[in-house]
This record gives structure tokens, sequence and C-alpha cells, in this order.
């Protein structure tokens, strides 16, 4: 069997054009895909725990840590222990890190659009509700 055949493979490789698509689009912002969406969902929710964050976006806590880092040190977030658990921290958007997810957002969406039309409107609308239906196992 090729690796053409390895579901795990395709996939992979498919995650890594459309990372790549992605996060050349939100290059002028500085940002990359997965830091836009870690700012996107702050914006969307407000204040979260580190673990609820890596639970929304399926990070393990350590990965969402190193992808922290940098935001906390463009100022884009700020990360203050919880009021209610001392042991947890929560993750807030500042205002530097609104600005910058306001600008990102217009490239997102044109990126949304190139690549429906790139791909077309319902083989795209199907590929997210398959991939979000998509079991790795019985």
């Amino acid at each position: 069997m090729g690796s053409e055949q390895c579901n795990c493979m395709v996939l992979r490789r498919a995650s890594r054009r459309i990372s790549h698509f992605y996060d050349g689009k939100l290059a002028p912002t500085g940002l990359r895909t997965t830091q836009f969406a870690i700012l996107a969902l702050l914006g969307e929710q407000g204040g979260v725990s580190v673990n609820n964050l890596a639970e929304r976006l399926d990070l393990d806590r350590t990965t969402m840590g190193k992808n922290l880092r940098p935001l906390e040190r463009l100022k884009y977030v700020k990360i203050t222990p919880s009021p209610t658990d001392g042991r947890s921290r929560t993750i807030m958007l500042t205002t530097a890190g609104g600005a910058v997810l306001k600008a990102a957002g217009r490239l997102w969406r044109r990126a949304q659009a190139d690549f429906e039309k790139a791909n077309g409107s319902t083989v795209v609308g199907a590929l997210r509700v398959t991939l979000t239906n998509l079991k790795a196992g019985p």
C-alpha cells in the first residue's frame, strides 16, 4: 500500500497545504493560523482557562502553552490567576489582541472566500461536515 492510500498521510498532507495557505493569507498580521484561532476563540468567549482553551482547540496543555507564549509576549493576551481557582489561569484578549484579531479577521474571511472559490462551495461545505463527523476508529 502506498502513502496515497494511507488516510492519515493524506489528511496530514492536506492539513499542511491548507495551513500553509491560511498562514500566507494571515502573514501581514504576523499571526499563524493556530494563533488566529486562539484569538478568535477568546474574542468570542471572553476569558477562559488554559485547559478550556486547549480542549476547545483540540490541543494538549503543553502545546497550548507554547502557542500562548508569543501572544503574551506581543501583549495580545493577558494570563492571570483564576479568580475562582488559584491553580488555574485565565486567558483574556487585550486591546492590542482585539486590534490584530480585527485585521486578521478581514484576511481570514478573504482566505475563506478564496478557498471556497478554488474548491467550490458544495465541496467545502461537505468537507467541513465530513471532517467534523470523522471518527478515528470504532
